[in-house]
């Protein structure tokens, strides 16, 4: 494992074992630049929007690799791929109003009309992204940046011909697993990276726990793979706790979300995030379509009564979603707010600095290093 651990490093150019996952290409440079390894989160983007994303990172990042990170369910909607029209088509009429008749209810109001058009557009365009050709387009925008050295399949096995074109770039190929079964297929699929992603993880998880799903993928990928350890993980303990259980380092992300450079730019959405504790996250269909671990926030549980309708496929119930969750942010509507974070939220408590994260993060590893590698006494 050892010679796997030294190839990753020679290959991707980090030099601390810190994987930092986000939307915001300031926190990828950022982590880059201090010695982790960014990777920004494209399904979020036009393909217009990737490249100017990218383009970005490749300006400020030292001339560092980094990574990205598409989310093509195994699951989803083929007639939402397959339609040359609007997605908006595709939602039930059901779905429609009892979405507006829960923001109706709590005096949330529409967005302009100029403004609706132009975000519900661009709704519609990310939407196809949760597709295999809408991932497709992603990757080819990626292949246009030589910088890009690591491509990640958030859900899923990656497509053969993903594969196959992105070994022929000499790019690397993750994918995020929950269970040990997941690290075969993927590594099957031909896969260079595991991350073996706890229940405690934000977005989309399974049902173990950390500490007993990395082991587990570990002894899948028997040596032929390096592993990542993700959920939960905001202290430099836990980095060595990772270690200890076999991982090469670990992949992170709701840390990322209370530091200046994060996407939640509004002082409401940081409120939001530093109030909560491990208990106020929770998996939930509402987001988009498959089980995101969330902020709960009174529009996530009104789709957990009786009443509402059963969440959509992906991408449809994200293109519901997303209006909703703009209208409101535009209200700043705490109560109201939701956003993907893990159990590691309880250890958010104020505003840093990505540089001061990382710091932090390295000091503590250093420090359980040293504890677990002392003498008894």
């Amino acid at each position: 494992m050892k010679n796997d651990m030294t190839s990753l490093r020679q290959k991707l150019g980090y030099s601390v074992p810190i994987f930092a996952f986000s939307h915001c290409r300031d926190v990828v440079v950022e982590v880059t630049r201090a010695g982790g390894f960014g990777v920004l989160g494209a399904s979020w983007f036009t393909p217009e929007q990737l490249e100017v994303e990218l383009a970005w990172i490749d300006r400020h990042v030292d001339g560092k690799p980094y990574g990205i990170d598409i989310v093509v369910p195994g699951k989803y909607s083929k007639e939402a791929e397959e339609t040359t029209g609007s997605l908006d088509a595709l939602i039930p009429g059901e779905h429609k109003a009892y979405m507006d008749t829960v923001l109706k209810e709590a005096d949330v109001p529409p967005l302009p009309a100029e403004e609706h058009g132009r975000l519900y557009e661009e709704i519609l365009q990310v939407g196809r992204n949760r597709t295999a050709s809408g991932g497709m387009r992603l990757v080819e925008v990626a292949l246009q940046h030589p910088q890009v050295r690591l491509v990640v399949s958030a859900l899923g096995e990656p497509r053969a011909d993903i594969v196959s074109l992105l070994r022929s770039r000499g790019i690397l190929v993750g994918a995020l697993c929950g269970k040990a079964e997941h690290a075969e297929r993927n590594l099957k699929a031909g896969v260079d990276l595991l991350v073996a992603v706890g229940t405690e993880a934000a977005g989309h998880t399974g049902e173990i726990t950390t500490m007993v799903l990395v082991p587990q993928v570990v002894a899948a990928a028997a040596g032929r793979v390096p592993v990542l350890a993700a959920g939960g993980i905001t202290r430099g303990s836990q980095i060595a706790a990772a270690r200890a259980l076999g991982a090469e380092g670990v992949w992170t992300g709701t840390i990322w979300l209370g530091t200046r450079e994060s996407e939640l730019i509004e002082p409401f959405q940081k409120e939001v995030l530093f109030a909560a504790r491990s208990e106020d996250v929770a998996r939930r269909r509402c987001w988009s379509g498959k089980t995101v671990r969330m902020i709960k926030s009174q529009l996530s549980e009104a789709w957990e009564r009786p009443d509402a309708p059963v969440p959509l496929q992906a991408p449809l119930q994200a293109v519901l979603w997303n209006p909703a969750q703009a209208r409101v942010v535009r209200a700043k509507r705490k109560e109201y707010f939701s956003y993907p974070a893990g159990q590691g939220v309880w250890d958010l408590t104020h505003e840093r600095s990505v540089k001061d994260v990382m710091y932090q993060l390295q000091l503590e590893y250093a420090e359980a290093m040293e504890r677990m590698t002392a003498p008894d006494d």
